[in-house]
């Protein structure tokens, strides 16, 4: 099977045909750096990381752009609330998303370009769009006319009569049609004036949708393969970046993706709503290759209700590959086997990322390698293993990739808690061969209390963390 991805705009699963064979370019809507990310913000990194990572693993070269929005209305009244620049404020919380990004073992963007670096780029899109009739200038403020473009609302599935007006300026007065959206803002009195941008039209600063048309042609060029992002980008931001970047010329996107959200008491998680869990403070409950498990197992494009119960299953549901990783990579070694996909996760990925099928298809892999493990076969130990790596590797989930083996901290902490523990069973051990059980004991309940789980096997003693 070849893959199939969903796509927005022709709502259904089509098959998935670059422009380029073998090169795949993307463009994913990053945050708007008004505050910290939660977790629901970091859903779209996680799913188009798992994209990138198949369309890697199967033999594309991926040009991945990721966008940061660094000045908007909600950044400039956040920063003004707080006392501090709107770019300090800005690059405070893309510090804290970076992080986010980081600390979930997503890879780096090939490009990462913020909106206030790419202004000429947005100016000449302004004046491309003014010169063929789709833009028009009002006392410093310039208007996208959706009207004069027929393809308006083709994206989501909309009608232009029925659309309600783009509220997005204090007043329509200055608009043709309530439904035109800025391209760009006239500097006001009451705002920094480090946040505008000398242009033909005035000093101001851009619309949040004309960023994206400007960086995703610089970087990826008129027509481009995938534009991703969250559900809740598909209108206005996504389909006024098509109006405006086909009325331009440009072909623009290919494929439209949207992942789907992470709820909370069944509403989308949202700082407006106070119903969030920010990164930062999640990862320091659980392991974040936990919360990546949680956030990745299921179908990209489902809602994921946020719940501890939920959050401490997925735990569960990981540690159970990890046990089984870690004890065939003790018995076999951790290169051992060869890294071949079964079918089951291959067929599941192609089939629009079905990463719930994907995940069973590895644990069913794991109920495989522990019988191999309890019948002491090697050789089928081997090659569990290496299948089971493959496919976590592809989902970012490995337990001995670096990120994880190394609990996201130094690198030399597993060898040294390798070393604690040994240190504690050699000690248990001379206890039971001078037969002082009670300390013996003591020893493996000390260790169980700290989450170290001692077992007695025929082939000697091993330990995990439960």
């Amino acid at each position: 099977m070849s893959l199939r991805l969903y796509d927005t705009a022709a709502r259904a699963v089509r098959d998935f045909t670059p422009l380029r064979a073998g090169q795949v370019s993307m463009y994913v809507c990053g945050l708007t750096v008004q505050g910290p990310p939660h977790i629901g913000h970091v859903r779209f990194a996680l799913a188009f990381d798992v994209l990138r990572r198949w369309l890697l693993h199967t033999g594309s070269e991926v040009t991945y752009v990721r966008n940061v929005t660094d000045v908007d209305d909600k950044i400039l009244t956040k920063a003004a609330a707080a006392g501090v620049p709107w770019w300090a404020w800005a690059y405070e919380n893309e510090r804290a998303a970076t992080r986010a990004y980081e600390v979930l073992g997503t890879l780096p963007p090939t490009y990462e370009p913020r909106a206030t670096g790419h202004v000429p780029e947005m100016v000449e899109l302004i004046e491309r769009l003014v010169a063929g009739g789709h833009a028009y200038a009002v006392g410093g403020d310039v208007y996208f006319d959706v009207g004069s473009f027929p393809g308006y609302g083709e994206l989501t599935g909309q009608k232009l009569g029925d659309l309600q007006p783009a509220a997005d300026t204090a007043t329509d007065e200055r608009k043709r049609d309530p439904r035109d959206f800025a391209l760009w803002k006239a500097a006001k009195p009451d705002e920094p004036a480090t946040a505008a941008w000398p242009t033909p039209w005035g000093r101001g600063r851009p619309g949040w949708h004309l960023e994206c048309s400007a960086m995703a042609e610089k970087y990826l060029g008129p027509e481009f393969d995938v534009h991703g992002g969250g559900l809740d980008l598909r209108f206005p931001h996504h389909e006024n970046e098509r109006a405006q970047s086909q009325a331009a010329g440009d072909g623009f996107a290919r494929y439209w993706l949207h992942n789907g959200w992470v709820t909370m008491g069944g509403e989308k998680m949202s700082k407006s709503l106070g119903n969030t869990a920010l990164v930062d403070e999640v990862v320091r409950r659980v392991r974040p290759v936990e919360l990546r498990y949680y956030l990745v197992a299921p179908h990209y494009r489902s809602t994921i209700e946020f719940t501890e119960v939920a959050l401490e299953e997925a735990g569960t549901a990981y540690r159970r590959l990890e046990s089984f990783v870690r004890r065939a990579a003790e018995r076999v070694g951790a290169d051992a086997g060869a890294r071949v996909l079964c079918a089951d996760f291959s067929n599941a990925m192609d089939d629009d990322l079905g990463t719930p099928a994907a995940v069973a298809a590895v644990h069913e892999t794991v109920r495989e390698g522990n019988t191999a493990l309890a019948a002491g076969d090697d050789r089928a130990v081997a090659g569990a293993l290496g299948s089971v790596r493959a496919m976590l590797g592809v989902l970012g989930l490995d337990p001995l990739d670096p990120q994880w083996a190394a609990g996201g901290s130094d690198s030399r902490l597993p060898a040294v808690t390798d070393g604690l523990v040994a240190l504690a069973l050699e000690q248990r051990a001379a206890a039971r061969a001078r037969k002082d059980y009670a300390s013996a004991d003591a020893i493996r309940n000390q260790l169980g209390a700290l989450g170290v789980q001692v077992e007695d096997t025929s082939q000697g003693t091993r330990w995990e963390l439960t």
